[in-house]
């Protein structure tokens, strides 16, 4: 296996040359391929390697149409006030922004490039060989594994020494490890089957194989060149991942990372027209050998059987752009957000079929779900990603599969987080202005909003410790720390120094399986 890290492949990096300029003039070509370094460098792990977008909008010749080049410039001289995009004069010289801004303006957005099974073989990095070498207990003191939080760093300038797994232990509150990512790590997800395996996965769709036991990364595979989708089988022997470029996805053996079988992604839409789809979620299901993906463009979700060929069935006209996604009923229930229908579909995993349409706010984003148990039902809660007239977290009755209510919030939200022992549902407020500071608390029994904490920076993600007595934010931006609070007192905790902090994982998810249900209420499926 060679050990060389590939950001582009050699056929890329030429057909955009070739897109640019004529092949008479190599010493263009050669600044071309100069400011494409440079672009991928700082810019492709926030807004896409094929100038697309991805967590940032996309920077191309056509969406960047009409744009003064100074205003431009004087953006990533300065950065975006309130997001994740740092300012960069300093770190990139005049002649760079400036060479920079030319380019984005010139170059179109670049059509799907490969990034093969081959390619993925190659990539593989083993840092372990052996593993029977590694140590048969965690090296640092913790009662219980599940008591690790996973916190994914993106560093200020999303790539560097700051982006890295950051692991805490959430009864004692501080670190007890972390692993360089190279570039900003996005999710974390851990082995179902065996507690001491981490997958982490980067924005430049980098997967890393960690070993909690000792906090170091024993294997590493890039699966292409953006996308965060990710999931890991029951019996912890798969892996899945998705990109948004190229658009694939891939199953891995979980011990090796060695590539199985690739998807090409593409179906028919909603509207009746053959696409070429980015991928949304990716989950594994305590209910069977299976994974789901969700087709973002395609408006799909396929489930793959974990058996001899990986076979696929598809779902089709689950709604349009389709992202996150989260189970219930023993992981036999799918609910999925589209985007542009304002709907959560909820599907039938053993039946596989859609079983209803939820309506859910405009710009749906359940993040990684909230469930809870109250008074015999079992609800589910819903953000919406971004401002709307009617800013509000949507509740349904899974059982039934009903709206019970909408509940008004202070602005656009992202992310759920519940625990069967903490009496409140938070949820981050992501509007661009002094909002973006607060997380709100929706009592899980009277279903309204009894209380906003000012957490500071920009306030996302929040996640209950495994015991549910601890609730983790991060925040962010001009934050740069994960601040705790007592789930029920709300009273500030502890507060943990962090280069620009994401995304939090519990590792208490491989038993609740969604945030807000613990292993004794999980309901079996119906």
């Amino acid at each position: 296996m060679k050990t060389t890290k590939k950001l582009l492949s050699t056929s890329v990096i030429t057909s955009l040359t070739a897109l640019l300029l004529p092949l008479s003039a190599p010493a263009k070509a050669d600044d071309a391929q100069k400011m494409h370094k440079l672009y991928e460098e700082n810019c492709a792990s926030c807004h896409g390697s094929d100038h697309g977008g991805f967590i940032a909008p996309g920077l191309n010749s056509e969406s960047l149409k009409g744009r003064s080049p100074t205003a431009l410039r004087s953006i990533i001289m300065t950065g975006s006030f309130d997001t994740l995009m740092p300012p960069f004069y300093g770190r990139l010289s005049d002649d760079e922004i400036r060479g920079l801004v030319k380019h984005l303006q010139t170059t179109p957005k670049m059509a799907n490039p490969a990034w093969t099974i081959d390619d993925i073989k190659a990539s593989i990095k083993v840092y372990v060989k052996d593993e029977s070498t590694l140590p048969d207990k965690p090296t640092y003191q913790i009662d219980d594994i599940n008591n690790i939080i996973g916190v994914a760093a993106r560093g200020k300038y999303g790539r560097g020494s700051g982006s890295k797994a950051v692991f805490i232990n959430s009864v004692t509150h501080k670190q007890i490890g972390e692993v360089a990512t190279g570039t900003a790590a996005h999710i974390i997800d851990y082995d179902p089957a065996n507690p001491r395996w981490a997958y982490v996965k980067n924005d430049t769709a980098e997967i890393f194989k960690v070993d909690l036991y000792s906090m170091q990364i024993v294997r590493s595979v890039k699966t292409g060149f953006n996308g965060p989708g990710l999931g890991v089988s029951r019996d912890g022997k798969y892996i899945m991942a998705g990109s948004y470029v190229p658009h694939n996805a891939v199953i891995l053996d979980a011990k090796t990372l060695e590539p199985l079988k690739t998807f090409e992604l593409e179906g028919i839409d909603p509207d009746g027209k053959m696409v070429s789809s980015d991928s949304g979620m990716i989950i594994g299901t305590p209910f069977a050998d299976i994974f789901a993906i969700a087709l973002e463009n395609a408006g799909q979700v396929w489930v793959v059987d974990l058996k001899e060929g990986f076979p696929v069935t598809k779902i089709e006209n689950v709604g349009r752009h389709l992202h996150d996604a989260f189970l219930s009923h023993g992981g036999s229930k799918l609910m999925v957000a589209s985007y542009v229908d304002s709907i959560v579909t909820a599907i039938d995993l053993k039946e596989r079929k859609i079983i209803k349409k939820l309506e859910a706010g405009c710009v749906p984003h359940v993040g990684g779900g909230s469930v809870v148990e109250v008074d015999g039902r079992t609800l589910g809660f819903g953000t919406n990603f971004g401002d709307c007239d009617k800013m509000v977290v949507s509740v349904w009755d899974l059982d039934k599969m009903e709206v019970v209510k909408q509940v008004p919030v202070s602005g656009g939200t992202e992310s759920p987080a519940a625990h069967a022992n903490a009496p409140y549902v938070a949820v981050d407020i992501i509007s661009k202005d002094r909002r973006a500071r607060t997380v709100q608390l929706i009592d899980k029994k009277s279903l309204e909003v009894v209380k906003t904490l000012d957490v500071g920076g920009h306030a996302y993600f929040p996640e209950y410790s495994a015991d549910g007595k601890f609730l983790y934010i991060s925040a962010g931006y001009s934050g740069d720390e994960v601040v705790v609070y007592d789930s029920t007192s709300l009273e500030k905790i502890a507060s943990i120094a962090m280069e620009s902090p994401a995304g939090i994982f519990s590792h208490g998810r491989v038993k609740y399986m969604t945030r807000g249900l613990s292993p004794d209420e999980m309901k079996g499926a119906k």
